[in-house]
């Protein structure tokens, strides 16, 4: 989990600097299709952070409910993850 974790903080920096990037961009004029190519790099980002966070999630919270036998808390769990899969699709 550690090392997921610092996986995430590190690419979540980066899309920090890329954000602030895009910020200068704009401020300076750029060229409109340069902007936009540094925008989908940023959403593959996101989704990349997103899978580790996901990935985290079903190997932890995921499996301890299913571990714990609770019907109540897997079912839970499965509520938030279609929940999510359908705002995602929207």
């Amino acid at each position: 989990m550690k090392a997921n974790k610092e996986k995430t903080l590190d690419r979540l920096s980066r899309l920090e600097g890329q954000v602030r990037g895009v910020a200068k961009m704009v401020e300076n004029d750029r060229y409109c299709m340069d902007i936009l190519a540094q925008t989908a790099a940023i959403r593959s980002a996101v989704l990349g952070v997103e899978k580790l966070i996901l990935e985290n999630h079903a190997q932890h919270c995921v499996e301890s409910a299913i571990e714990s036998g609770d019907p109540e808390e897997q079912r839970a769990k499965f509520d938030e993850l279609i929940g999510l899969l359908q705002k995602a699709s929207r």
